[in-house]
This record gives structure tokens, C-alpha cells and sequence, in this order.
């Protein structure tokens, strides 16, 4: 609702396509999804944990998103900000998804 409230444009639950070699495989739910560019995946574990980063990433590779925030609400707050690009990542999805948020 902060974010929100904020002005920004968040989605819950948004349903994300997840390509391999271009083709379509499956889909995968983001927990929030910012402006149409930005993955966040929330947590509540005790510390952020190398599986955490791991699964962000191939996220961030499967899918057309660039950047990704994980966001732990356990026993400390933390944030990390994750960054994955290449050429072959096409801006169909971003458009897409900007239209949907």
C-alpha cells in the first residue's frame, strides 16, 4: 500500500512468462511487480540466504526483467538489489507489462 500510495504502480501476484531459447515454458507469479521493470520478492526468514539470491536470479534470467529487490521482513529488515541483463533480452514482456500495472 506504501508503495502505492507513493505513486508508484504495483502489481500482487502478477503472472510472468518464462522463455528459454525464446520460446514460451511456463510462467512464474511475482510476489510484486514495480512499473512493469522491477521483481520484488518478499521474505520472511531469518536472514537472507544464498537460495533467496539463486532463485531471484533465475527469475531475472527466464523472464524479460532486468532488476530485482529482495525484500526479508525476519528477525533484522534487510534489502538486496539484483541486476541481470544481456543482449538477448527483448522489451516485448516490459511493454506488456507495463500496460497490465
Amino acid at each position: 500500500m506504501e508503495l502505492a500510495t507513493s505513486g508508484l504502480k504495483v502489481c500482487q501476484q502478477l503472472n510472468i512468462p518464462v522463455y528459454y531459447q525464446g520460446a514460451m515454458v511456463g510462467d512464474y507469479y511475482a510476489d510484486m511487480l514495480v512499473h512493469g521493470r522491477i521483481i520484488v520478492e518478499l521474505k520472511a526468514a531469518e536472514y537472507l540466504k544464498s537460495e533467496h539470491f539463486a532463485q531471484l536470479t533465475h527469475y531475472l534470467k527466464a523472464t524479460e526483467m532486468e532488476v530485482g529487490l529482495l525484500l526479508n521482513f525476519g528477525k533484522k529488515a534487510e534489502f538486496k538489489r539484483i541486476i541481470f541483463t544481456n543482449d538477448l533480452k527483448q522489451p516485448r514482456y516490459r511493454e506488456e507489462a507495463e500496460a497490465l500495472s
